[in-house]
């Protein structure tokens, strides 16, 4: 499961009206090997299903994960910090054992 806390939920909407996003546009979560601790985030909106993928929707946000990526993934919270020193938004992972400087990257 992957849950969106209530400042990413209101970040993510406004982003969608923002950009005018399609009614059936959701968040595709995943990551791919990289960055400085080995696997990177990928976050996007996206409207097409694939094979395999894995749908979750909290707090009115659908969320849409492939399979190899949730494995990495369960159990993370979508994010968002904003001020000074906020990142946006960002990935609450309890399976990383570290992370690189930015939160971009993370080891298993």
């Amino acid at each position: 499961m992957i849950t969106v806390s209530e400042n990413a939920k209101e970040y993510i909407h406004r982003l969608m009206e923002q950009d005018h996003k399609d009614p059936g546009t959701f968040v595709r979560v995943g990551i791919k090997a990289g960055g400085c601790s080995g696997l990177e985030y990928l976050m996007d909106f996206d409207t097409e299903s694939r094979e395999g993928d894995q749908v979750f929707e909290d707090k009115g946000v659908k969320v849409v994960v492939d399979f190899k990526s949730l494995l990495y993934l369960y159990g993370t919270e979508l994010d968002y910090k904003g001020g000074l020193d906020g990142k946006g938004l960002y990935f609450n992972n309890p399976n990383a054992t570290r992370t690189c400087g930015c939160g971009e990257s993370f080891a298993v």
